[in-house]
């Protein structure tokens, strides 16, 4: 296949459009649309500068192929780059008119008329270079007089406007082509922004559920306090105001570190354990490397407090929580059991379907949609919350931790 027009001396060969398909589309097409720069000044000249010597090796072995003495390397050379080189050099021009009657925006007869006024534009001002560098190059062989000369430019015109008006056909389609990939690639990013918003708007609804979810259980609970132990609802009170102060200073945040989360914890089991006195037994083994991993905002508290209510409130014999984290490479895993006697199939699926555990998996669907596990089951001794996430440790406690063990 032609890699290009191998302009020699004398005729104009036909050339076929595919080779230039096969060469020319591809840069411009991966490389986005900047301030309507379609395609580097740089790179349109390198492919030029390529299709011109592909064309000027074809020229030459032609030539030597047919009677006659074979051309100067370098006139063939210097021919086949100036054909190569007007379209390059016209290439932004042709495109920016393109992209000014871009279809869909201005009616189709004044594109036609728009197009076809250009095209022939562009084919005279390509074969006039061409016709001015081949007479400075190759004297001999010219028609001598005004009227050969004419009948000569028109018979090379004719032969190659069918190709020219493909080449300005191309640049056309190429810029309306470059055009609207970058259209789409604004919307794809204006899309994906929305979403993103969209899915800050649902966590903050899911995180703003829990507040009064948790306020309206404590304040039932003070409620009942106040006509048997006035002293231990007065403390609960107390811690109810710290509590409502840690969860406020982070209402904004979705992650905050698990240390955070578990000062927040430790208020609240303080307030049940003002409720429930030795009922309430809770064991933490927290993983030291874990302390500083990210976590969604309020991931606990709504789980012990289902494992309170289901595992410790309804047994009038002491119970007892535990809560664990570890790390397991880029895993960390949070697990927290109680020791009731655990659920039926039925209130399972209540469970799920709870502001709690509901809740809960919601969040964590919309933070780590694919990379996270979360399940709850009946064990041997009551009842367990396993939660999967990705192990994030925040890089400014990052660095403060290495910088006090350095």
């Amino acid at each position: 296949m032609n890699s290009g027009p191998a302009v020699m001396n004398g005729a104009f060969p036909v050339i076929h459009a595919s080779a230039i398909l096969t060469g020319a589309v591809s840069p411009p097409i991966v490389r986005p649309v900047q301030r309507r720069t379609f395609i580097p000044a740089p790179l349109l000249l390198a492919i030029a500068t390529a299709f011109g010597i592909s064309s000027t090796i074809q020229a030459h072995w032609l030539e030597r192929l047919s009677e006659g003495p074979p051309s100067s390397w370098l006139r063939l050379l210097a021919l086949n780059l100036t054909y190569w080189y007007v379209p390059a050099v016209l290439a932004p021009v042709i495109m920016t008119i393109a992209l000014r009657y871009q279809l869909g925006r201005v009616r189709w007869p004044k594109q036609v008329l728009v197009h076809v006024a250009g095209g022939l534009t562009y084919s005279m001002i390509h074969m006039a270079v061409l016709f001015a560098t081949k007479a400075l190059l190759f004297a001999e062989g010219r028609p001598s007089t005004a009227a050969g000369l004419w009948a000569y430019a028109q018979k090379e015109y004719l032969k190659q406007l069918d190709w020219l008006l493909m080449t300005y056909l191309f640049l056309v389609g190429l810029a309306h082509a470059l055009a609207y990939r970058r259209e789409s690639e604004a919307r794809a990013l204006d899309a994906a922004q929305l979403e993103t918003r969209l899915v800050q708007a649902q966590l903050q609804a899911l995180q703003r559920q829990l507040h009064p979810h948790f306020l309206f259980n404590t304040l039932n609970t003070i409620s009942a306090l106040m006509r048997t132990n006035l002293n231990a609802a007065d403390a609960m009170i107390d811690r109810l105001g710290d509590l409502l102060r840690l969860t406020l200073d982070t209402t904004e945040d979705q992650v905050v570190p698990l240390k955070r989360e578990l000062d927040v914890l430790q208020t609240y089991l303080d307030i049940e354990q003002t409720r429930f006195g030795s009922r309430l037994n809770v064991a933490m083994d927290i993983d030291p490397d874990t302390l500083d991993a990210k976590v969604p905002n309020l991931l606990l508290q709504p789980l012990v407090e289902n494992a309170v209510r289901h595992g410790i409130a309804p047994h009038a014999r002491p119970g007892h929580i535990s809560i664990r984290s570890t790390r397991n490479r880029s895993r960390m895993l949070i697990e927290i059991r109680d020791s009731g006697n655990g659920v039926s199939a039925d209130r399972l699926a209540a469970l799920n379907r709870g502001i709690g555990l509901g809740n809960t998996r919601a969040r964590l669907q919309h933070l780590y949609p694919s990379t996270h596990q979360f399940t709850f089951a009946n064990i041997d001794d009551g009842f367990s919350v396993l939660v999967d996430i990705p192990y994030d440790v925040d890089r400014a406690s990052e660095s403060l931790l290495e910088a006090g063990v350095a």
